[in-house]
């Protein structure tokens, strides 16, 4: 059965994601390598941003979907797998009290870029990252009627990165284990032989040759003609720079504060992507109540509020206030990343609504999470002192800042294109988000 064999696929696809990408801060932190968190985490917008091009000139154009899934797949598996034999004790020099925030996110870390195991998990991303738009591709082609199979796919793949959180959470060792790294890099080339059984899909575009500006993007710059589009696309990027430290800083945040799942904090972090499964079903109803404006607010709101909680539970170790933190994720993931995807859908002329897409993955997965990560990484340095992180001063900052968007984004937007999604296009909207989404 096309259906089961499609989900299979996806739940490998995120399984080799799930099963490092949140737990490598405890194999940083046994390895004397925090220092390199923020280098690591800015590794994923990296890749986003080359993904694309990569796309459309070469893998669109000249080979079949499932043949580059699996060279992809088998040489990122094996980069990863051997990314921990290259971890090397790491730390960074002080940084200067008058130090610029030039210096902060671009001078101070930049030797970390020069790190052998970091520049192995940069190389498996860059193999990762098209394989995401790639296994969408491939299950849409293969699916007869894609609106009402490819959600019951796709689900599988938030599944498999669940299931990647958990199984690291049995290792030996846990989160600090370099297990998690040929548990992920072993299902990939797994993912990569199993691709070649998976129907043939010839590229959507061979014979075609895309202009540069379907390329980059730039023939949907026009949307900014309308002020309401160029506040959500400003509001959209400032966003993304407080989310980044959640990806990069929260599981050693969990683990430090031992708000512990199974002796896990990676088993903890999980409860974020379990939430997300229910409001992704949910969505339909809120959207149909509440219309783009006040989705977008309360994704926005459901940042500040979670890195609040964060804040106030740091000093005291609160469990419960911790554990909401992270479950909200749900709410935080599917009404601002989600509701954005469909906001663009019915902005953009049908003609470039493909290109608008890509240029809110470029803004908020690319440059916004990019920047986010880098500047983050320096406020936590910032708030380091004697080995000890200051959490509760590290979460203020972007709670207020998260917060500060949300009202300047209520006060600024206003648009009227705000017709009820209907359950397909909150799956469309699903899928197209999640081509680059950690």
């Amino acid at each position: 059965m096309i259906t089961v064999r499609l989900a299979t696929m996806m739940f490998l696809q995120f399984f080799v994601w799930g099963a490092w990408y949140v737990s490598v801060t405890g194999f940083l932190k046994a390895h004397e390598m925090e220092a390199v968190t923020g280098a690591v985490y800015t590794l994923g917008p990296i890749a986003a941003i080359v993904a694309p091009f990569f796309l459309g000139i070469i893998a669109d154009r000249f080979f079949a979907t499932e043949r580059v899934l699996a060279v992809l797949h088998v040489l990122g598996g094996i980069v990863l797998c051997l990314a921990p034999g290259m971890a090397q004790k790491f730390v960074l020099p002080e940084m200067p009290e008058d130090a610029s925030i030039f210096h902060a996110v671009v001078i101070h870390d930049h030797d970390a870029y020069k790190q052998p195991m970091v520049l192995m998990l940069l190389l498996h991303m860059l193999f990762y990252m098209p394989t995401l738009a790639l296994t969408t591709s491939l299950a849409f082609h293969n699916l007869e009627n894609q609106e009402k199979e490819f959600p019951i796919v796709r689900v599988l793949g938030t599944i498999g990165w669940i299931v990647g959180n958990i199984a690291v959470s049995f290792l030996p060792g846990k989160d600090t284990s370099a297990g998690q790294f040929y548990l992920a890099g072993g299902a990939a080339v797994l993912l990569g032989l199993y691709s070649l059984t998976l129907p043939h899909t010839p590229p959507p575009l061979r014979g075609k040759t895309p202009s540069l500006g379907q390329i980059l993007g730039t023939d949907s710059f026009r949307l900014f003609r309308s002020f309401p589009y160029t506040v959500f696309i400003i509001a959209s990027f400032l966003i993304c720079i407080p989310l980044a430290g959640y990806y990069s800083f929260a599981r050693m945040f969990v683990d430090e504060a031992g708000a512990l799942v199974n002796g896990s904090a990676t088993f903890t972090m999980s409860f974020g992507q379990m939430s997300e499964v229910i409001f992704m079903v949910l969505m339909p109803v809120f959207f149909a109540r509440l219309g783009v404006k006040w989705m977008l607010a309360v994704g926005m709101g459901a940042w500040a509020l979670r890195y609040g909680l964060f804040m106030m539970g740091a000093d005291d170790r609160v469990f419960w206030m911790i554990l909401i933190g992270v479950m909200l994720h749900g709410i935080c993931y599917d009404f601002f990343f989600v509701t954005g995807m469909i906001y663009v859908d019915k902005k953009a002329p049908e003609e470039i609504r493909n290109q608008a897409q890509g240029f809110l993955v470029l803004v908020t997965q690319g440059l916004g999470l990019g920047l986010g990560a880098k500047l983050f990484a320096a406020h936590v340095l910032a708030h380091t002192h004697d080995g000890q992180k200051d959490w509760a001063e590290i979460w203020k900052f972007p709670a207020l800042f998260a917060l500060g968007v949300m009202i300047a984004f209520l006060l600024l937007f206003w648009d009227r294109v705000e017709k009820q999604a209907t359950e397909e296009e909150v799956a469309e909207a699903d899928q197209l988000v999640r081509e680059t989404a950690p």
